[in-house]
């Protein structure tokens, strides 16, 4: 009520108290004043039109202008200029027309949202921010002659539901997306993490932000602010152009801000609560937001004028995990008290009640055919519902000290996370595939990159762990809590420095040992050559000794063929018998001296014949060994690789300074133009 309606009211009761007017002129006085009243707002309407030049602009430069002017632009945000105002700061834009609940700055200066504003003081006096809301309300006026401007539409637009590939590029950031806000001494423990359905990359939870990381090489690609506190979950859209993050204060404040992927863009807010937002969800056709949290109210927002379509009372507890159904149709959320309800998305009616969990509800997800949705509970157990009539179709014991969060994947397996501090892939019925191990605390939250085929998970540690789906080999690590594009290349190019001069030794190295094993294989080849030549050289001497033999055989074969006819001739004529015997001692005495010179023959082949088989073993020897042995070509072999290696590190590092060289000359340009 303004102060002039009650200064009418007040003139009213002082006449007719006086006076004691009779009843019958009540009705007449009352539409008297009513027309009074109306008569005065609306000369008030007139006479209240707030401009920036004439009455936010003096508020401004008292209460903000030693840190928000053309100079100085704290955050990159100016107060000071109508223009650079409305261009915002860091964060985007600060303000809406006629819509306080959008207007980021309206949060600062009447400490909903932190930073404060202004800094360690208290917030404006009630007149001042009124005459900031009645600026806002009114469309943001520049100046008397400025026409108010009408409430900017979403830009968010609803798209078909499917759950194939979407057309075009994998949604990644087309540029580096920013700083971090904030760098803490130590790592928050992992909130929420998530991955694209559609691309390689991965959201992370930080304080007062969100990291985006590239999980083909787990290169940082910017930090989205997220300055209304810690975010409880993230989750990219069906189509992974949006990546919705919902969070807040706990016991203070709690909101759902949904970000463009490609240029981290604020697309669309919605939430007022006064409580954390622990769970969250946008419908795959984008045109519904649910969210719920302690307060145990579950909520529906419309992603097109940001009104609130339907509010569900059911659950008992801390709602802690929201969910829409793949084609859109339904809508499950859990609690804290084991509570599990799916309603009908878009009537707010319940649907189901799926009883069987004996601890809070920790996540939902559901099987890309809708049909089926999943929950993961700290009762140990994985739960898989129907949704004709609630059956519960399967359940196991999946980590012991409980499951904190699960994740269908598009083919139907299933991951999850828990106490036992292990990571678990599951085929869609509950067999088990394999379990991933090395968090040093609780898993809190887990993700699959279907187009890398990586198991990512979060743990209360504040570490991110990066496996290998197919044999379970831990890749490396995330930060929640990165350092600045300046840090990463000083480290970078300390450790370029550092694998360049290990590239440079180890090809010394390499030098040298293939040298040794050059000057080795040359003195092995010509011991080879030598032994190769004295085995020919004896080989030579086989065909003389050949022919000796020969001849000898010769001999011997004519000398038999004398002693058989001596024989012949003795047999014949016994009266030549003395001169036959004679003949016949003579054709033996020479025929044992041709069967002596045939054995002696034969001998000898034999024994050049043995000497050339050894001469040739030892060539065949000499050449085999004219090898490196199998410890100097591993050896070898170890020192090419080592090379490869270092090579290899020093190009990957090479590219690493010339990515982050350009996301700082990008940042440095893009603060240059703010």
């Amino acid at each position: 009520m303004s102060d002039s309606t009650k200064s009418y009211e007040t003139t009213i009761e002082i006449t007719l108290s006086p006076n004691h007017l009779a009843m019958r002129y009540l009705p007449t006085i009352c539409l008297i004043t009513l027309t009074m009243v109306t008569t005065a707002r609306a000369d008030d309407t007139a006479a209240e039109k707030v401009t920036f030049q004439d009455h936010v602009l003096p508020i401004f430069r008292m209460r903000c202008g030693s840190c928000h002017n053309g100079n100085d632009k704290k955050g990159g945000l100016v107060l000071d200029d109508y223009t650079a105002m409305r261009t915002g700061g860091g964060s985007g834009e600060v303000v809406e027309p006629g819509d306080l609940e959008s207007s980021y700055l309206w949060s600062l200066i009447t400490h909903e949202s932190e930073p404060v504003m202004p800094p360690e003081q208290p917030k404006l006096p009630d007149e001042e921010l009124a005459v900031i809301q009645k600026w806002i309300m009114g469309g943001l006026l520049k100046d008397m002659g400025s026409k108010a401007e009408m409430r900017k539409k979403s830009t968010i637009t609803k798209i078909e539901v499917s759950t194939e590939r979407p057309p075009g590029p994998p949604p990644m950031p087309t540029s580096y997306l920013g700083e971090p806000q904030t760098i803490t001494t130590t790592s928050n423990a992992v909130t929420a993490l998530t991955t694209n359905p559609w691309s390689p990359l991965a959201a992370v939870s930080g304080f007062q932000q969100i990291s985006l990381y590239d999980t083909r090489d787990r290169r940082l690609l910017g930090v989205l602010p997220f300055p209304e506190g810690q975010p409880h979950i993230l989750k990219f859209s069906r189509n992974g152009s949006l990546l919705l993050a919902g969070g807040g204060r706990g016991g203070a404040s709690g909101k759902v801000i949904v970000f463009d992927v490609a240029t981290g863009e604020r697309r669309i807010e919605v939430g007022n609560e006064y409580d954390l937002v622990l769970g969250a969800d946008l419908s795959p056709d984008q045109t519904m937001i649910a969210l719920g949290g302690p307060k145990k109210m579950l909520r529906v927002y419309s992603t097109a004028t940001g009104e609130l379509l339907h509010e569900m009372k059911k659950h008992t507890d801390w709602i802690t995990a929201v969910e829409f159904s793949p084609d859109g149709v339904l809508l499950a959320s859990g609690d804290r008290a084991n509570g599990l309800v799916v309603w009908e998305a878009f009537t707010g009616r319940e649907y189901l009640v799926l009883n069987g969990h004996s601890g809070s509800i920790n996540d939902i997800s559901w099987r890309p055919d809708s049909n089926v949705v999943g929950s993961a509970s700290a009762d140990g157990t994985v739960r898989l519902w129907e949704m004709n009539n609630g059956s519960q179709i399967k359940n196991w014991a999946a980590h012991g000290g409980g499951v904190y969060a699960m994740d269908y994947i598009r083919d139907g397996r299933i991951v999850t996370t828990g106490g036992d501090k292990l990571s678990k892939l599951w085929q869609g019925d509950g067999a088990a595939i394999k379990d991933f191990g090395g968090m040093s605390e609780i898993g809190l939250d887990v993700a699959f990159d279907a187009e890398t085929e990586k198991v990512i998970a979060g743990d209360f540690s504040g570490t991110v762990t990066v496996w290998n789906a197919a044999d379970a080999a831990v890749l490396g690590t995330l930060s929640s809590n990165p350092p600045t594009l300046a840090a990463q290349l000083e480290a970078v190019r300390a450790s370029l420095t550092a694998v360049d001069t290990q590239a440079k030794q180890a090809q010394e190295q390499l030098a040298a040992i293939q040298k040794q094993s050059d000057d080795l294989i040359a003195q092995r080849k010509q011991a080879a050559a030598t032994a190769e030549q004295q085995a020919a050289t004896e080989v030579a001497k086989i065909e003389p000794a050949t022919a000796a033999k020969t001849a000898a055989e010769q001999a011997f074969a004519e000398t038999s063929t004398r002693l058989q006819a001596a024989e012949e001739l003795l047999a014949a004529a016994l009266k030549l018998y003395e001169k036959s015997k004679q003949d016949q001692a003579v054709a033996a005495k020479a025929a044992g001296d041709t069967k002596a010179a045939l054995d002696g023959a034969q001998a000898a082949l034999a024994s050049t014949q043995q000497t050339a088989a050894q001469l040739q073993e030892a060539a065949k020897a000499a050449l085999a060994a004219a090898v490196l042995t199998p410890e100097e070509q591993q050896a070898l072999n170890a020192a090419k690789s080592a090379a490869a290696t270092s090579q290899a590190q020093l190009s990957t590092l090479q590219k690493a300074v010339a990515d982050l060289e350009a996301a700082q000359q990008q940042q440095s340009a893009s603060a240059s133009a703010q």
